[in-house]
């Protein structure tokens, strides 16, 4: 029997599974990252969790045939070598090559969002799709691109950043240093630094009232809380930004024509309201051709989304890094 480990690597925590060829879940846990005690300590800290998985499982280390591993941050997926990764306090991270030396297995490395974009594609919301595009909505916006039932990673392995794609050129800065990039305008971050500029001019007042008036605690889900509350400034922040949604989602329809759009992240976690509201926007400003031709669906796999894009990553490709 063939086995595999899928890592989920974030700046807060490390959640490892082990796996069989058809990706059902034998044993998994989840640990602190820990990134403060440095990158040696991280990577050991991965080959415990490794093999604790294959322990609670009763399955040897030596049978497992390949791991994969999503990391933040930009990398190169053919060297497995993470080139930032500033939650984790990385700087070109040789980690698949120094992964292999601890493990003795084949590694595959490839970013979170990427993985994540696999894994809906191989066992969530996007089975039986030959082309899928997928956006994480969340603190920040990320997603992943499936083209002709593979994943596209682009020359320089930037492909999927759909949160960097300028969506009103005098809009806010971004931290890539680009201006009005979709993440500074829709991701959970941007609709709660909005609600706290509402605030500070005197206005949110409803959403205010659900922190106890602390300005600085209104979150995203705050504004969500005082919206499905019926307050009008709070679905007016919401409605903002599912139309930059929308327009960020109709450039891509009308650019790669792909049949499902696969929705995922903290934000679009929240309930149907953003999902109906982004649906409309979208309709909105993308080809007639281009939206009727697509589904725009909420991711179906939750916390276990990266993980199961690992394991899909080792189980599709068992030949460690560089290989193609």
């Amino acid at each position: 029997m063939a086995y595999y480990v899928g890592v989920d690597l974030g700046g807060t925590k490390i959640y490892t599974g082990l796996a069989d060829a058809q990706g059902r879940i034998l044993s998994e846990i989840k640990v602190p990252t820990a990134a403060e005690n440095g990158y040696i300590a991280v990577i050991r800290r991965i080959a415990s969790t490794i093999e604790e998985v294959c322990n609670q499982a009763d399955v040897p280390v030596t049978e497992v045939s390949a791991i994969g591993v999503g990391a933040p941050g930009p990398l190169n997926s053919e060297t497995g070598v993470v080139h930032q990764a500033p939650n984790l306090g990385w700087e070109n991270a040789p980690l698949g090559s120094d992964l292999e030396k601890l493990l003795h297995l084949p590694v595959l490395v490839d970013n979170d969002a990427n993985l994540a974009a696999l894994g809906e594609h191989r066992f969530g919301a996007g089975r039986g799709a030959s082309d899928l595009v997928f956006i994480t909505v969340s603190t920040g916006i990320g997603g992943g691109l499936i083209l002709n039932n593979s994943l596209y990673r682009g020359a320089g392995f930037a492909a999927g950043e759909i949160g960097h794609t300028v969506v009103d050129p005098d809009g806010p800065p971004c931290s890539c240093g680009s201006r009005g990039c979709l993440e500074t305008l829709a991701s959970g971050s941007a609709i709660a630094r909005q609600a706290q500029t509402l605030i500070a001019s005197g206005g949110g007042r409803g959403i205010l009232v659900r922190t106890a008036e602390a300005p600085d605690e209104v979150t995203a889900v705050t504004v969500f809380d005082a919206a499905a509350g019926g307050d009008a400034e709070a679905l007016h922040l919401i409605q903002t930004a599912a139309r930059y949604l929308g327009i960020g989602i109709a450039n891509i329809l009308n650019l790669l024509n792909p049949s499902l759009v696969v929705l995922g992240g903290g934000v679009m976690e929240s309930g149907p309201l953003i999902l109906d509201l982004v649906r409309g926007e979208t309709r909105n400003y993308a080809l007639k051709e281009a939206y009727a031709s697509a589904r725009l669906v909420p991711a179906e796999l939750g916390e276990r989304m990266g993980l199961m894009g690992a394991l899909a990553l080792a189980i599709g490709k068992p030949t460690g890094i560089g290989a193609t």
